[in-house]
């Protein structure tokens, strides 16, 4: 149930075959390291704090529970862009627990003077960390010919339940910024380029390579009503993952320094949940909250149960004093 995302266009192209999946969102905008590291440092402002959780699946086994968080910010003296990503994922009754360090940089170019297009490429490298809790799991030698007993020995050797490795990945995020309140955003990414062994047993098991799609869209239509429909897709190895919909925001007020925004949207994963998120800018301060309803061929396990999912974003913008250059008179005159 886990589905997956000028120099990067031929190497994202590269075969994708294999096994292993990485995790996803429901908020497909709303980690954007994680959707594309050309998008580190894409923001207006200084430092950008992000956090994800997603709670999914509980009416059909253990709670699939995932949680991220990642800061970026602008590196002005060299003309670049950095952040870093830490996400944390546990599935099933193994607890197979997932952790991942992910360290990114980006360049953005001006593809013309007035910078109305725009052109962000980033690379992005870590470390991913798995384990698995074999001592969860029950075995056939448990049965002692007339019923089960969890206490007796599984008679079952694992001599590695816990994996370290190292994924580099790369993206590009163009923009068309037709004026300040109008935008268009489209993304290419690929992820796991080096393909990863992620066996546990000796075994070697590669980790599939993902191509991440994505598009955005701000368009207002009147002074308090503005317009964000959205795309992303996503493939990996035989894995495919469509979500599309739109929000809706409403400003509230945006003067004198402070801003109030509400916004609502239905999204859809294809042949899988159909979202719905709201959510709530303060300032500097976003919240959306959203929940997935199961609509694939799982519903009679979980009963049109899906997902809850929580994010937040908080910018931080630099207080930036005007130079004042004062001309002192001498006392003769």
């Amino acid at each position: 149930m886990r589905f997956s995302f000028a120099h990067i266009f031929m190497i994202v192209f590269l075969p994708f075959l294999g096994l292993g999946q990485d995790i996803h969102w429901s908020h497909v905008n709303r980690q954007p390291l994680y959707q594309n590291p050309g998008n580190t440092g894409l923001f207006v402002g200084d430092l950008r704090f992000t956090g994800n959780y997603k709670d999914q699946w509980r009416n059909v086994s253990l709670p699939f529970s995932t949680f991220a968080a990642g800061v970026d910010g602008k590196w002005k003296k060299r003309g670049l862009n950095w952040g870093a990503l830490m996400f944390y994922d546990q599935v099933g009754d193994g607890k197979f627990k997932t952790m991942e360090l992910q360290l990114s940089l980006s360049k953005q170019l001006k593809l013309t003077a007035d910078s109305v297009h725009c052109l962000s490429v980033g690379v992005q490298t870590g470390l991913n960390y798995r384990q698995v809790n074999m001592s969860k799991f029950y075995f056939d030698n448990q049965f002692d010919g007339i019923a089960f007993d969890p206490n007796l020995p599984t008679l079952e050797s694992y001599t590695n339940d816990t994996r370290t490795n190292a994924s580099v990945s790369t993206g590009a995020v163009y923009t068309w910024n037709r004026s300040k309140t109008e935008q268009l955003t489209l993304g290419i990414a690929g992820f796991n380029l080096n393909r990863p062994n992620q066996g546990f047993y000796g075994q070697k098991v590669q980790r599939d390579r993902r191509l991440s799609l994505f598009g955005g869209y701000e368009r207002p239509l009147n002074a308090d009503w503005t317009l964000l429909p959205g795309f992303s897709f996503n493939l990996q190895g035989k894995y495919r993952e469509l979500v599309l919909g739109s929000q809706a925001r409403y400003t509230l007020v945006n003067r004198l320094g402070t801003y109030r925004a509400v916004d609502g949207g239905i999204w859809f994963r294809s042949r899988d949940a159909v979202i719905v998120r709201v959510g709530v800018a303060i300032q500097n301060w976003s919240v959306a909250l959203s929940y997935d309803t199961n609509i694939s061929k799982l519903v009679p396990a979980s009963n049109l149960r899906g997902g809850l999912e929580l994010s937040a974003h908080y910018i931080i913008t630099r207080f930036k004093p005007k130079s004042v250059i004062h001309r002192v008179c001498p006392d003769y005159i």
